[in-house]
């Protein structure tokens, strides 16, 4: 299932980039972490080779050393403001296809995030629309829609997500139900499921999940690999995901684990 966007001047060029990366990222993680054998394995010129680590290790997905990378890097929460100025294009075409998804008439969870954000700025001339976050930002913005319902969920905030936690957040979820729930992740993996700092995240997406008639995680495909995240949260068979573009074998992964897939392409800036 998919979801056509504006491309690109050369989506075909990004799109080999991309395969290209996650197929060294697959080394990487069978133990190949020279620089040499990398570019060996992998059939393409050092130069190349350093040049998508240099690119994999800003996505914070290896850890450079001399000579060569690894996967053994430790897990390190990103602001919201850090997460904002990433993979913006990819993000802005999520969102459009997610405000797609949203029901007239209807109750919704925004989660706290970068993506939701964006799913937020489509809403705003949405009427007839109740929303439930945990999102500071988004509540913000939100709040003078004349045609929104906007309530914010209490508790502990969460200094890098902007978002609130805690037990005063979930017995205040107990009391609502969903039609449509949008979680964000810092990772998504199709077996481990959603990615978190601690514990609390991951029991909030659970809790919101139980309580809504439809979930749908948005997570651009920088997202879309594991990686050394402490607290994970099941991914639920017949929830959706809406990401951009992946590698197949990756995207299959999910398809045989029962998620139902709405692929985009980033959007061209400017």
């Amino acid at each position: 299932m998919s979801t056509p966007t504006r491309g690109d001047r050369a989506p075909g060029a990004r799109t080999g980039t991309r395969a290209r990366r996650e197929a060294l990222m697959r080394l990487v993680r069978a133990g190949v972490e020279r620089v040499e054998d990398l570019a060996d394995r992998s059939g393409v010129s050092l130069s190349t080779v350093r040049r998508d680590l240099s690119a994999l290790e800003a996505e914070g997905r290896i850890s450079r050393r001399y000579g060569g990378a690894t996967t053994a890097i430790p897990f390190k929460e990103q602001s919201l403001g850090e997460r904002m100025a990433l993979n913006t294009s990819a993000k802005r075409s999520i969102a459009e296809a997610a405000a797609d998804l949203v029901p007239e008439n209807s109750t919704i969870f925004l989660d706290a995030g970068s993506t939701t954000a964006e799913l937020a700025e489509h809403l705003r001339a949405r009427t007839g629309i109740s929303v439930v976050t945990r999102g500071l930002e988004i509540a913000i913005l939100l709040a003078g829609e004349p045609g929104l319902e906007v309530t914010v969920i209490g508790g502990r905030l969460n200094a890098q997500s902007h978002g609130t936690v805690g037990p005063l957040a979930d017995e205040a979820l107990r009391h609502i139900s969903f039609d449509v729930a949008f979680l964000g992740a810092d990772s998504v993996d199709p077996v481990e499921g959603l990615g978190e700092p601690t514990l609390e995240e991951t029991f909030l997406k659970s809790l919101v999940a139980r309580r809504s008639h439809r979930v749908v995680v948005l997570a651009d495909s920088s997202k879309l690999h594991g990686g050394a995240v402490p607290a994970w949260a099941d991914l639920g068979e017949g929830w959706t995901l809406v990401t951009d573009t992946g590698s197949p074998e990756e995207l299959d992964a999910y398809r045989e684990n029962g998620i139902v897939l709405v692929t985009v392409e980033a959007s061209a800036e400017g």
